[in-house]
């Protein structure tokens, strides 16, 4: 995507930072759909789709020229739910009274994974963990000393500028007053069997153009990218000297080197240290609400002021209460000088983690099994007795008063072999098809980054009594609640019987793990898709992280991995590496962890033995 560094390598570039940094995304998608608001609607209504974290939920420390949607149709948009939970536990709250750390990333769920487990060790060096294959370092995991595990930060990274083009020379921008010549390079896309297609991107000072994927139409107004990740970065020398610390200050000393994509690093050793770090290159905005849509590129006064000094970034070290959790949840307050991101996680995932870190038992390596297990469904727990409060008057029917009464008698566990949650869910997308449905077209909802979130401050506001432009115009909050739950239930029916009392979550909600090239064929399906698919518990909101497609229940997104160690015990690691460790479907290997995966089953690697494949490098 634009012009390469000289200095760039396949390695840096297609394992570490790039490919993690296009998974997580930076947000360009939302300011594009925040321009389209406002060039298709009132600033009032514009404005309530904009992106608002709710303010008593916690956090980490405590017009244009340019038709978007057309622009955009075809675009690949990152999964939006891509994030991840991570926390730390000091002693204080330890059964062992030494730390314990939990990592899962939330990444795309597919055969074959995303990571490869690992165990390296030298004369110097003694460390396991997962890492992209063909990286010679331990991207996350633990050596004798320290342990480490990462979320997405999620910060405004990624910034769309409105470019002007000269009419007279297409290849040239305007910035303060002159046009300046855009570089245009050459990417020509090899083709089977036929000739090559001539492509060609086109860099502004910003960036590559992207408001023209397919052509360039030669429209005098565009959209260009900056992006952190477009810039050379050296991930690679971060993890090669964070493989090798033995403490936080030489841990600390090695990020200054992971750069993009930004991440939420947690941190514990058998010293006794937690600690925590919101790392990478975040941009210096000259307020918070430049993030929200697309900047005049021809204004100096829009550019990026460089980033967040690395000694700035938000971090803790061994907090009084005695934990550190991430779950892509907002990471500080207004108080903060910098302006991070307006975009952020629903909150459920991380109160629940709280949650559970907050009680006065002592914790043990379980305790965190379990706990990324944790099907837990906070969303649910605020919101059905709103939505019954409101309801209680209605004029419901024998079937709706029946589903009512079966969503009252729920411990709101998002387990499989319930029905509760398969109404819950459904009865959510409803609602968000009420609210949307009439006025944002399909091709657009794709680009409506924290839908839930938004939709959630709405239903808010309207049952406050606060007023919401976007409900009172699809009848109000009790038109909207019956006809979405009357429509949820009329899907639900249709799909799996009249008995309501049979549904099961499981029924729906299941994974696979498809093979890229499953979906080719059904031949290659029944090779590289050797396992069936297999009910499971949890959702987009659950720790138990299993985001899955509205249409046909897939999960396609949740944890990548599962990480969880003791420090007083700094040789044995707990793992999940779903849905198996080798990429060839004939391998014993290819899915054997997916049973493992749905039931939370951990394997454990010992750093003073070597089990398996052994490969030595003699220099």
């Amino acid at each position: 995507m634009g012009a390469k560094p000289a200095d760039w390598t396949p390695l840096d570039s297609l394992t570490i930072g790039k490919y993690m940094a296009f998974d997580l995304g930076g947000h360009w998608e939302r300011q594009a759909f925040n321009y389209y608001l406002l060039e298709e609607f009132d600033d009032e209504k514009a404005m309530e789709l904009f992106p608002h974290y709710p303010e008593e939920k916690p956090t980490i420390i405590q017009q244009g020229e340019i038709d978007i949607a057309s622009s955009f149709e075809n675009a690949i948009i990152p999964n939006t739910f891509n994030g991840s939970n991570n926390w730390v536990v000091s002693g204080k709250k330890t059964a062992s009274g030494l730390p314990l750390l939990a990592d899962d990333p939330h990444l795309g769920l597919a055969t074959p994974s995303i990571w490869l487990q690992m165990h390296l060790e030298t004369e110097d060096l003694n460390v396991s963990g997962v890492i992209f294959a063909g990286v010679p370092g331990i991207i996350l995991g633990h050596n004798d000393h320290i342990a480490w595990g990462v979320t997405n930060v999620g910060p405004d990274v990624q910034q769309l500028y409105l470019e002007k083009r000269n009419p007279e020379h297409p290849d040239e921008f305007l910035f303060e007053g002159k046009w300046e010549k855009a570089e245009i390079i050459d990417e020509p896309i090899e083709v089977a069997d036929k000739a090559a297609v001539n492509f060609q991107v086109t860099e502004t000072r910003h960036g590559p153009v992207v408001s023209e994927f397919a052509e360039d139409s030669g429209k005098d107004a565009v959209l260009s990218l900056r992006w952190t990740a477009l810039d050379p970065t050296t991930e690679l020398e971060a993890i090669l000297e964070i493989n090798k610390a033995e403490n936080w200050n030489q841990f600390e000393k090695g990020l200054e080197k992971f750069l993009a994509p930004a991440q939420n690093f947690v941190f514990a050793s058998n010293d006794g240290t937690i600690a925590y770090k919101a790392n990478g290159n975040i941009p210096i905005y000259e307020s918070g609400d430049d993030a929200l849509l697309p900047l005049p590129g021809w204004e100096k006064g829009k550019e990026w002021k460089g980033f967040i000094p690395f000694d700035e970034l938000p971090t803790v070290i061994n907090p009084d209460k005695g934990y550190i959790a991430t779950a892509n949840n907002k990471i500080v307050g207004d108080d903060y000088p910098y302006h991070i991101s307006n975009v952020w996680a629903q909150p459920y995932r991380y109160e629940r983690i709280a949650e559970v870190l907050e009680t006065n038992k002592p914790l043990t390596a379980k305790d965190m099994k379990d706990l990324q297990m944790d099907a837990t469904n906070l969303q649910a727990r605020e919101f059905l007795p709103v939505f019954s409060e409101v309801l209680k008057d209605s004029n419901l029917t024998k079937e709706e008063e029946q589903a009512m009464a079966i969503l009252k008698d729920w411990n709101y566990i998002d387990a499989k072999e319930l029905s509760q949650p398969l109404i819950f869910h459904r009865w959510i997308e409803e609602i968000e098809k009420q609210i949307y449905e009439k006025d944002i077209p399909d091709t657009m909802m794709g680009m409506f980054g924290a839908k839930g979130q938004t939709t959630d401050e709405l239903l808010r506001k309207a049952y406050n009594g606060d007023g919401s432009i976007w409900i009172e115009q699809a009848g109000g909050l009790k038109e909207v609640l019956h006809v979405s739950l009357k429509n949820a239930l009329t899907d639900l029916k249709d799909k799996f019987g009249n008995d309501i009392t049979k549904w099961t979550w499981g029924d729906f909600h299941k994974v696979q793990f498809n093979h890229p090239l499953s979906g080719i064929h059904p031949v290659l399906s029944y090779f590289f898709n050797n396992t069936d698919s297999m009910p499971v518990d949890g959702s987009s909101v659950t720790p138990m992280a299993a985001a899955y497609d509205a249409e046909d229940g897939e999960v396609d997104h949740g944890a990548s991995w599962r990480f969880v160690i003791d420090t007083n015990d700094m040789q044995t690691g707990h793992h999940i590496v779903g849905p198996g460790q080798f990429g060839h479907f004939k391998s014993k290997w290819y899915d054997d962890q997916m049973d493992d995966w749905v039931d939370g089953n951990y394997h454990e690697t010992a750093l003073n033995e070597t089990e398996g494949l052994e490969l030595k490098l003699v220099p």
